[in-house]
This record gives structure tokens, C-alpha cells and sequence, in this order.
């Protein structure tokens, strides 16, 4: 685990706490994308855990244990490069002089406790954390490091979303994985949001700093330009909306009526992003902005709406009709 570059550090001796800390467990709060699939499981599959509560359980220690091993990983590999941001300088990895062989460890551990969690939640669920922890090493480990590709970069991160989500629906159903429409709205879904964290970081560090600093940042940058980045944004958003249409006319009609506060939520998350030090920036801090949380506060009470209330006019959209003036 070694890196081009120096990371400044302290001189400070290392702390158990330090490598706590790179674990990020304030990050918990991404996992909220579960609780979706857990929803959804429940209103559209019909197949039930023998023991929900044991799996929801060791489902989220699967998510917690192997999402803070991807963060350990991310963050120690990443420590030089991070010595050139404005505000990760100050990250923990980059302050103090981490022991490999500690960080390495603590890794291990993490994975273990996640698809051991898993293993016991059941096969379908164990597969899902595979492919969650060899993503953490696609994405941040050389060769591959996929962190560092244009594009590539936001797809690669995104797929935690859809992840998340069958890690969700395992926890209800454990033999079968969410509808692909649903999987894909997450997943294009997820880069519309890292593509937005990406185009905020552009515009302020580019303004505070030069473009130059970005691509030493993160060599990803340098395929950037603020106008690529945007079109990506409005292009995810569409690819999304485009299967959440998919997914909601072919289970329930009524959902179609979220449409518009769906869409609402992506305008307003791209507003966020194009604000100077946006909380885009840091998804872990989203539950602080209160316009966002109302917008998603509307939108559960619509979806839940739709969900009881029966709406036959509807049935229209699924016909094959002209409008007739004449």
C-alpha cells in the first residue's frame, strides 16, 4: 500500500482512535439507501425471511463492517493525495503516520465481520458483500484503481447504491435480488449524486486553487472540464427517471404520480451542488440540509399515498390510444 507521493504528517504517536477514525463510521449514515430495498421487498416480493429481524440485523453489519473496510483502504491509499485538498488535508491518514500492517488488518477484520454477517443472513446476501468489498479494491487499489478514470470513476462508485439496496431486499427476501429496473435507478441514480459531488469539488477548488492542484488531486480531474460534468449530471438524471418510469408503471401505476417530486429532488441536489462549498460534497452531511429532507419527506408521503390509494383512471397510461378531437 504505497503512494507516489509524501503525505504531511504530524509528529504526534498513533492512536487506536486514529485508525477507528479512518474507518469513518460517521459515514453510517449513507447506509439509509438500504432501507429502500427493505421497503421494497416487503411490497413486492412475497417470499419472507424466516427470522427478519436476525437478518436485518446482520444485514446492516454486513453494509457497516465492509463499507468502513472500503473507507480504511480509501482512505490510508489515498493519503498523499489527499495532502493536496483543501479540506482532506486534514484527514487523518494524511496527519499521522499510519502503520501498513495495521491498516491492512484492520481491513481483513472488517471484511471478515462483514461476509461472515452476511454468510449467516444467507447466500444471496454473501454474494452481494463479495461484490461490495471487491469493489472497494476495484475502485481504490492498483492496477485497476478505477478511482482514477474519467467516468469510469462515477460508475464504479455508484454501484454501492444498487448494492446497498439488494443488501436491503436480502434482508426480507434472501433468495432473490431487487427488480433490474430498480437496481438500475439506483445505480444511475448514485452517479448523478457522485457526479454532482464531483462537479462542486471542480468549481471550488478550481476557483481557490487552479485546475492543476485538481488533477494532482485526483488524476480523474484532468478528464473534467465543468461543462462535461454537467451534461453527465443532466444525462444520469435522465437515464434514471427513464427506469424509475420502468420500474413504477410495471408494479404500480399510482407511483407515477412521485414522478414530479422526484424530479423536484434531483433539481434541488443539483442546486446544492452548484453552491460554494456545497454539501454536496459530503453526502455523509446531507441529513443537515432541511430543504432536502422536506423534499424527501413529501416524496415518502406521496409514495405512501400511491401505495394505498387505488387510482383505475390511471389504467389509461397502460392502453395503447390516440386522443380523438374530431
Amino acid at each position: 500500500m504505497a503512494s507516489t507521493n509524501t503525505a504531511r504528517q504530524s509528529t504526534r504517536s498513533v492512536r487506536l482512535a486514529d485508525y477507528v477514525a479512518i474507518a469513518r463510521l460517521d459515514h453510517i449514515t449513507k447506509q439509509v439507501f438500504i432501507i429502500p430495498g427493505i421497503v421494497l421487498a416487503y411490497l413486492i416480493s412475497e417470499v419472507r425471511s424466516p427470522d427478519v429481524v436476525m437478518t436485518v440485523l446482520l444485514g446492516f453489519v454486513c453494509a457497516i463492517s465492509i463499507a468502513s473496510a472500503n473507507y480504511t483502504i480509501n482512505e490510508y491509499l489515498d493519503r498523499d493525495f489527499d495532502a493536496l485538498h483543501p479540506t482532506k488535508s486534514a484527514r487523518t491518514a494524511v496527519q499521522v503516520g499510519l502503520d501498513p500492517r495495521m491498516v491492512a488488518l484492520q481491513w481483513l477484520v472488517l471484511v471478515l465481520v462483514g461476509l461472515a454477517a452476511a454468510g449467516f443472513a444467507g447466500r444471496v446476501m454473501f454474494i452481494i458483500a463479495c461484490v461490495f468489498a471487491a469493489q472497494g479494491i476495484v475502485y481504490n487499489v492498483r492496477p485497476s484503481r478505477s478511482k482514477d478514470v474519467p467516468y469510469f470513476d462515477v460508475i464504479s462508485e455508484a454501484i454501492n447504491n444498487p448494492l446497498r439496496m439488494m443488501i436491503g431486499w436480502a434482508m426480507i427476501d434472501p433468495y432473490t435480488i431487487a427488480p433490474s429496473s430498480m437496481l438500475l435507478v439506483y445505480w444511475t441514480g448514485g452517479g448523478f449524486l457522485m457526479t454532482a459531488k464531483r462537479l462542486s469539488e471542480y468549481r471550488d477548488i478550481t476557483a481557490s486553487h487552479g485546475r492543476d492542484l485538481l488533477a494532482r488531486y485526483r488524476a480523474s480531474f484532468a478528464g473534467y472540464t465543468a461543462e462535461k460534468l454537467i451534461v453527465a449530471c443532466l444525462i444520469y438524471a435522465l437515464l434514471s427517471g427513464f427506469f424509475l418510469a420502468v420500474f413504477l408503471i410495471k408494479y404500480r401505476i399510482e407511483y407515477v404520480l412521485a414522478l414530479p417530486v422526484f424530479a423536484a429532488l434531483f433539481g434541488h441536489y443539483m442546486s446544492l451542488s452548484l453552491q460554494a462549498n456545497s454539501v454536496a460534497q459530503k453526502p455523509e452531511h446531507l441529513f443537515r440540509e432541511r430543504r432536502l429532507i422536506a423534499v424527501v419527506a413529501i416524496l415518502t408521503m406521496v409514495l405512501a399515498f400511491c401505495t394505498f390509494v387505488e387510482m383505475p383512471w390511471l389504467d389509461i397510461l397502460l392502453r395503447k390510444s390516440v386522443i380523438v378531437i374530431a
